[in-house]
């Protein structure tokens, strides 16, 4: 039996991924950067956008890495990063898609990846899923580097929950 799971990196700059958990291993499906309307102040999360990917794909289940301010990050920022959890969580809710928030911690040292450094990440990722290599190659884009994240969560967790149930 096999489940496709979605792995979430909140905020106006996230991303989605999903994974499917198979007999021969893990293999990406799709991945995403958040889709937003709207710019600067008035830019948020497409909530109907992300609706129609999830429910194409149909995940087993979600998961969203706990997010939270940075240190000096202003209060607007701060409110539009809460806003868009917010909507990306009730919107994967609403597709009836049981979602779980997963510590950045727990994921990061079951890699034994250290830091905040996104880089290592996706150099991991490409170890892993070199058939994703066309989600992972550019260094610069900030969401592709969230995408490593994303996969990770998938190998860690999922595999895990795959293999319990």
């Amino acid at each position: 039996m096999t489940h496709i799971f979605l792995g979430i990196d909140p905020g106006i700059r996230g991303a989605l991924a999903l994974v499917e958990i198979r007999e021969d291993g893990p293999r990406v499906v799709d991945a995403i950067d958040i889709p937003t309307i709207g710019t600067g102040a008035k830019e948020r999360v497409n909530v109907h956008a992300v609706r129609e990917w999830v429910l194409q794909h149909g995940p087993f289940r979600a998961f969203v890495e706990r997010g939270s301010s940075m240190p000096r990050q202003g209060v607007a920022s701060t409110y539009k990063f809460g806003r868009a959890v917010g909507s990306i969580e009730a919107t994967i809710a609403l597709c009836n898609v049981p979602l779980e928030i997963v510590e950045p911690s727990m994921w990061k040292r079951a890699l034994r990846l250290r830091g905040k450094d996104k880089e290592g990440s996706r150099q991991k990722a490409l170890e892993l899923f070199p058939h994703a290599q066309h989600l992972l190659a550019r260094k610069k884009d900030h969401q592709r580097r969230g995408h490593a994240h994303r996969l990770f969560r998938r190998v860690v967790f999922d595999v895990g929950q795959a293999g319990a149930g």
